[in-house]
Protein backbone atom coordinates (compact mmCIF):
# COMPACT_ATOMS: atom_id res chain seq x y z
CA UNK A 1 0.00 0.00 0.00
CA UNK A 2 1.40 3.50 -0.87
CA UNK A 3 2.17 5.49 2.26
CA UNK A 4 1.54 9.28 2.86
CA UNK A 5 0.30 11.23 0.04
CA UNK A 6 2.93 13.29 -1.78
CA UNK A 7 1.11 16.93 -0.61
CA UNK A 8 3.38 16.57 2.74
CA UNK A 9 6.64 14.87 3.62
CA UNK A 10 6.90 12.51 6.99
CA UNK A 11 7.30 14.72 10.12
CA UNK A 12 10.52 14.51 12.55
CA UNK A 13 10.09 14.25 15.82
CA UNK A 14 9.19 17.38 17.78
CA UNK A 15 9.14 18.58 21.71
CA UNK A 16 6.18 19.91 24.29
CA UNK A 17 7.48 22.09 26.39
CA UNK A 18 10.85 22.14 25.24
CA UNK A 19 10.94 18.74 26.73
CA UNK A 20 8.83 15.79 25.47
CA UNK A 21 9.98 14.35 22.20
CA UNK A 22 6.38 13.27 20.24
CA UNK A 23 5.09 12.33 16.64
CA UNK A 24 3.64 15.00 14.81
CA UNK A 25 0.04 14.78 14.35
CA UNK A 26 -2.25 16.32 11.68
CA UNK A 27 -2.45 19.48 13.72
CA UNK A 28 0.70 19.92 13.88
CA UNK A 29 0.92 19.30 9.74
CA UNK A 30 -1.94 21.71 9.49
CA UNK A 31 -0.29 24.78 11.40
CA UNK A 32 2.61 24.01 8.86
CA UNK A 33 0.33 23.96 5.91
CA UNK A 34 -1.11 27.15 7.28
CA UNK A 35 2.31 28.98 8.11
CA UNK A 36 3.17 28.34 4.10
CA UNK A 37 0.52 29.59 2.69
CA UNK A 38 -0.27 32.30 4.69
CA UNK A 39 1.50 36.19 3.74
CA UNK A 40 0.26 37.54 7.06
CA UNK A 41 3.28 38.83 9.36
CA UNK A 42 6.03 37.58 6.41
CA UNK A 43 7.83 40.29 4.89
CA UNK A 44 8.90 39.59 0.62
CA UNK A 45 12.60 39.73 0.49
CA UNK A 46 12.69 38.26 -3.32
CA UNK A 47 10.35 37.82 -6.32
CA UNK A 48 11.97 36.34 -9.67
CA UNK A 49 11.76 33.75 -12.49
CA UNK A 50 8.70 32.11 -10.20
CA UNK A 51 10.73 31.95 -7.00
CA UNK A 52 9.46 34.02 -3.85
CA UNK A 53 11.32 34.02 -0.60
CA UNK A 54 9.68 35.57 2.35
CA UNK A 55 11.47 36.16 5.92
CA UNK A 56 10.31 36.64 9.59
CA UNK A 57 12.46 38.71 11.65
CA UNK A 58 13.74 42.10 11.17
CA UNK A 59 16.36 42.97 13.70
CA UNK A 60 19.61 44.23 12.72
CA UNK A 61 21.31 41.19 14.04
CA UNK A 62 19.19 38.44 14.04
CA UNK A 63 20.22 35.33 15.81
CA UNK A 64 17.00 33.09 14.86
CA UNK A 65 15.46 33.68 11.40
CA UNK A 66 12.27 32.01 9.88
CA UNK A 67 12.78 31.74 6.15
CA UNK A 68 10.02 30.46 3.67
CA UNK A 69 10.66 29.65 -0.28
CA UNK A 70 8.21 28.63 -3.01
CA UNK A 71 9.01 28.21 -6.57
CA UNK A 72 6.39 26.69 -9.18
CA UNK A 73 7.44 23.67 -10.66
CA UNK A 74 6.45 23.01 -14.25
CA UNK A 75 7.04 19.69 -16.00
CA UNK A 76 7.35 18.02 -12.12
CA UNK A 77 4.48 16.31 -10.55
CA UNK A 78 4.18 16.42 -7.00
CA UNK A 79 4.76 12.66 -6.76
CA UNK A 80 8.24 12.98 -8.30
CA UNK A 81 9.48 15.94 -6.12
CA UNK A 82 8.01 13.97 -3.25
CA UNK A 83 10.52 11.11 -4.36
CA UNK A 84 13.41 13.93 -5.14
CA UNK A 85 13.20 14.77 -1.62
CA UNK A 86 13.32 11.38 -0.06
CA UNK A 87 15.63 9.55 -2.05
CA UNK A 88 18.85 10.16 -0.24
CA UNK A 89 20.97 8.30 -3.06
CA UNK A 90 19.71 10.65 -5.50
CA UNK A 91 20.58 13.62 -3.28
CA UNK A 92 24.25 13.24 -3.42
CA UNK A 93 23.40 14.18 -7.57
CA UNK A 94 22.48 17.18 -7.04
CA UNK A 95 23.22 18.36 -3.65
CA UNK A 96 26.35 20.06 -4.05
CA UNK A 97 26.23 21.45 -0.46
CA UNK A 98 25.70 17.81 1.18
CA UNK A 99 28.69 16.14 3.06
CA UNK A 100 26.90 12.99 4.35
CA UNK A 101 23.57 11.98 5.35
CA UNK A 102 21.98 8.97 6.23
CA UNK A 103 19.10 7.08 7.78
CA UNK A 104 19.11 6.24 11.47
CA UNK A 105 16.25 4.54 12.26
CA UNK A 106 12.29 4.59 12.01
CA UNK A 107 9.71 5.79 14.52
CA UNK A 108 6.61 4.91 12.94
CA UNK A 109 5.65 4.27 9.10
CA UNK A 110 5.64 8.07 8.46
CA UNK A 111 8.60 9.10 10.92
CA UNK A 112 11.81 8.48 11.08
CA UNK A 113 15.14 10.40 12.01
CA UNK A 114 18.49 10.84 10.13
CA UNK A 115 21.70 12.39 9.58
CA UNK A 116 22.48 15.24 7.22
CA UNK A 117 25.75 17.77 7.07
CA UNK A 118 26.86 20.36 5.05
CA UNK A 119 29.04 23.12 3.67
CA UNK A 120 28.76 26.77 5.00
CA UNK A 121 30.02 29.50 3.45
CA UNK A 122 30.40 31.51 6.98
CA UNK A 123 31.73 28.91 9.18
CA UNK A 124 33.16 25.48 9.36
CA UNK A 125 31.45 22.40 8.45
CA UNK A 126 27.67 22.27 9.61
CA UNK A 127 25.89 18.69 11.34
CA UNK A 128 21.48 18.93 11.85
CA UNK A 129 19.91 15.98 13.39
CA UNK A 130 16.29 17.94 13.42
CA UNK A 131 16.07 19.76 16.27
CA UNK A 132 16.40 16.29 18.07
CA UNK A 133 19.63 14.82 18.82
CA UNK A 134 19.72 10.93 19.15
CA UNK A 135 21.69 9.95 21.94
CA UNK A 136 24.27 7.86 20.23
CA UNK A 137 25.04 10.30 17.60
CA UNK A 138 26.33 13.60 19.99
CA UNK A 139 27.43 17.04 18.14
CA UNK A 140 31.18 16.29 16.45
CA UNK A 141 34.16 18.55 17.70
CA UNK A 142 35.14 19.64 13.68
CA UNK A 143 31.53 20.45 12.74
CA UNK A 144 28.86 22.86 13.98
CA UNK A 145 25.49 21.84 14.71
CA UNK A 146 22.58 23.80 13.91
CA UNK A 147 19.29 23.22 15.93
CA UNK A 148 16.12 23.24 13.96
CA UNK A 149 13.46 24.83 15.34
CA UNK A 150 11.05 24.12 12.42
CA UNK A 151 11.87 22.78 8.86
CA UNK A 152 9.70 21.23 6.02
CA UNK A 153 8.68 21.21 2.86
CA UNK A 154 4.98 21.04 1.36
CA UNK A 155 4.01 20.58 -2.36
CA UNK A 156 0.93 21.10 -3.84
CA UNK A 157 -0.09 19.76 -6.84
CA UNK A 158 -0.66 22.34 -9.76
CA UNK A 159 -2.88 21.09 -12.73
CA UNK A 160 -1.38 17.97 -15.06
CA UNK A 161 2.30 17.20 -14.40
CA UNK A 162 2.86 20.27 -11.68
CA UNK A 163 3.78 21.20 -8.51
CA UNK A 164 4.36 24.01 -5.85
CA UNK A 165 7.29 23.29 -3.74
CA UNK A 166 7.44 25.33 -0.19
CA UNK A 167 10.42 25.21 2.11
CA UNK A 168 10.10 26.78 5.32
CA UNK A 169 12.73 26.95 8.00
CA UNK A 170 13.62 28.01 11.18
CA UNK A 171 17.38 27.31 12.53
CA UNK A 172 19.41 28.30 15.23
CA UNK A 173 22.42 29.06 13.43
CA UNK A 174 24.08 29.55 17.67
CA UNK A 175 25.21 32.85 16.84
CA UNK A 176 24.71 36.41 16.16
CA UNK A 177 24.43 37.08 12.09
CA UNK A 178 25.13 40.40 10.38
CA UNK A 179 21.84 41.41 8.68
CA UNK A 180 24.07 40.91 5.33
CA UNK A 181 24.08 37.57 5.86
CA UNK A 182 20.31 37.08 5.91
CA UNK A 183 19.80 39.58 3.09
CA UNK A 184 22.10 37.21 1.00
CA UNK A 185 20.37 33.85 2.29
CA UNK A 186 16.74 35.80 0.95
CA UNK A 187 18.58 37.13 -2.27
CA UNK A 188 21.16 34.45 -3.43
CA UNK A 189 21.00 31.51 -1.19
CA UNK A 190 17.35 30.35 -0.69
CA UNK A 191 16.52 30.55 -4.71
CA UNK A 192 19.73 28.60 -5.62
CA UNK A 193 18.40 25.97 -3.53
CA UNK A 194 14.84 26.01 -4.75
CA UNK A 195 16.15 25.94 -8.24
CA UNK A 196 18.36 23.25 -7.75
CA UNK A 197 15.69 20.75 -6.50
CA UNK A 198 13.23 21.89 -9.22
CA UNK A 199 16.23 21.12 -11.70
CA UNK A 200 16.80 17.98 -10.37
CA UNK A 201 12.73 16.67 -10.28
CA UNK A 202 12.93 17.31 -14.00
CA UNK A 203 16.55 14.95 -14.30
CA UNK A 204 14.90 11.99 -11.38
CA UNK A 205 12.24 10.17 -13.21
CA UNK A 206 15.12 8.94 -16.03
CA UNK A 207 17.81 8.42 -13.65
CA UNK A 208 15.94 6.34 -11.14
CA UNK A 209 14.54 3.94 -14.29
CA UNK A 210 18.28 3.18 -13.92
CA UNK A 211 18.91 3.04 -10.12
CA UNK A 212 16.50 0.67 -8.53
CA UNK A 213 12.96 1.71 -10.27
CA UNK A 214 10.85 -0.17 -7.59
CA UNK A 215 12.61 0.80 -4.87
CA UNK A 216 10.94 3.51 -3.00
CA UNK A 217 10.90 2.51 0.75
CA UNK A 218 9.89 6.31 1.51
CA UNK A 219 6.26 5.26 -0.03
CA UNK A 220 6.36 1.82 0.32
CA UNK A 221 6.49 0.81 4.39
CA UNK A 222 7.30 -2.62 3.80
CA UNK A 223 10.50 -2.14 1.78
CA UNK A 224 11.88 0.12 4.62
CA UNK A 225 14.83 -1.83 6.64
CA UNK A 226 15.64 0.70 8.97
CA UNK A 227 15.59 -0.72 12.66
CA UNK A 228 13.06 0.59 14.79
CA UNK A 229 13.43 3.38 17.29
CA UNK A 230 11.29 4.32 20.30
CA UNK A 231 10.79 7.78 21.63
CA UNK A 232 13.00 6.83 24.31
CA UNK A 233 16.45 6.57 22.52
CA UNK A 234 15.96 10.67 21.59
CA UNK A 235 16.74 13.54 23.36
CA UNK A 236 15.86 17.31 22.59
CA UNK A 237 18.86 19.26 21.39
CA UNK A 238 18.66 22.66 23.85
CA UNK A 239 20.29 25.65 21.47
CA UNK A 240 21.49 27.13 24.82
CA UNK A 241 23.71 23.79 25.25
CA UNK A 242 26.55 24.26 22.00
CA UNK A 243 28.52 26.96 21.43
CA UNK A 244 27.23 30.78 20.61
CA UNK A 245 29.14 32.12 18.18
CA UNK A 246 29.13 36.31 17.37
CA UNK A 247 29.68 37.19 13.94
CA UNK A 248 28.01 40.29 13.67
CA UNK A 249 30.88 41.92 12.50
CA UNK A 250 32.07 39.82 9.85
CA UNK A 251 33.15 41.46 6.52
CA UNK A 252 30.39 40.50 3.56
CA UNK A 253 33.53 39.63 1.08
CA UNK A 254 33.73 36.48 3.37
CA UNK A 255 30.81 34.73 1.60
CA UNK A 256 31.83 32.35 -0.96
CA UNK A 257 31.77 33.08 -5.26
CA UNK A 258 29.06 30.89 -5.31
CA UNK A 259 26.60 31.93 -3.10
CA UNK A 260 26.40 34.99 -5.21
CA UNK A 261 24.36 33.15 -8.16
CA UNK A 262 21.19 32.84 -7.75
Amino acid sequence: TPGPAPSREPGPPMSRGGEMVYIPDDSDFSSFRDQCESLEGWHCRYNKAGVTVWSQGQEESCTVQKIKTRISCKDVPAETLYDVLHDTRYRKKWDSNMIETYDIGRLTVNADVGYYSCEQPLRPPCSQVPGISPQKYPPRKDFVRAVSLQTGYLIKANGDGACILYYLTQVDPRGSLPKWVVNRVSQFVAPKAMKKIYKAGLKYPEWKRRHDPEYKPWVYPEQNTLPSMSLAELSVQHADSLENIDETGLPEEHLSTSDHEA
